[in-house]
């Protein structure tokens, strides 16, 4: 890997991959609304930022998303669906990630290894889903599966050697878990960082189109 950029940059995780790519010597482009006023929802600012970059990149990741948007907590029955806190979570945590994919394919090689990855979460797998509630994250994750598996297919017929995956980064300790891991056992940004890396230098074409955890292993859709 020789060159990546990382949208979400200022976020824990984003960050943290950030740092680690540097250490391994990779050059890095990290963007971020916070740092450079980028607003994935917003599809002007998207081509504005990634139209402003040359092509190149071996690795873009997305790191963006939120569980809680304006105070709207995710919620624990029907009763306390709302349509804005739903349509705000498919804004950034489905519509955002789409557009950097849509803005992002002319970044990379038309040929040679390169991903395209999401930061997605396993409650956005349909399958694993055994409690019920997050009705409003829960689907904006699944619905972002969803594009990346279709992406995955076109990048296919366009670019050889292109992989585009959906991750899932463990329970990281940041702000964005603080309130809601419970029992789950957290990982720093900098650990859950090493093993995103690790498995996106792991993956293989034939896993182009899937959803991974942090170990590498597949995750029901």
């Amino acid at each position: 890997m020789k060159k990546a950029l990382i949208i979400g940059a200022s976020g824990g995780i984003g960050a943290a991959v950030v740092r680690a790519l540097e250490a391994r010597g990779v050059g890095v482009v990290g963007v971020s609304r916070s740092d450079n006023g980028l607003d994935v929802t917003d599809e002007a600012s998207v081509a504005a930022h990634l139209g402003a970059l040359e092509p190149g990149f071996d690795l873009i990741l997305c790191a963006t998303g939120a569980l809680e948007i304006d105070g709207a907590v995710p919620e624990k029955s029907l009763n306390a669906l709302s349509a804005r806190a739903m349509a705000d979570q498919f804004a950034l945590n489905c519509i955002g990630p789409a557009l950097v994919i849509k803005h992002g394919v002319r970044l990379l090689p038309r040929d040679g290894r390169s991903v395209m990855a999401v930061l997605s979460a396993r409650v956005g797998s349909i399958g694993d889903n055994r409690l019920g509630g997050w009705y409003s994250y829960r689907a904006a994750k699944a619905a972002v599966n969803q594009i990346v598996h279709g992406a995955a297919i076109e990048l296919g017929r366009s670019h050889a050697g292109a992989i585009c995956v959906a991750l899932h980064p463990g329970t990281v300790a940041t702000e964005f878990t603080a309130k809601y891991a419970g029992r789950h056992p957290r990982v720093s940004p900098e650990d859950a960082a090493g093993h995103l890396l690790g498995v996106i230098e792991g993956l293989r074409g034939e896993d182009t189109g899937g959803f991974f955890d942090w170990r590498g292993d597949v995750v029901p859709w």
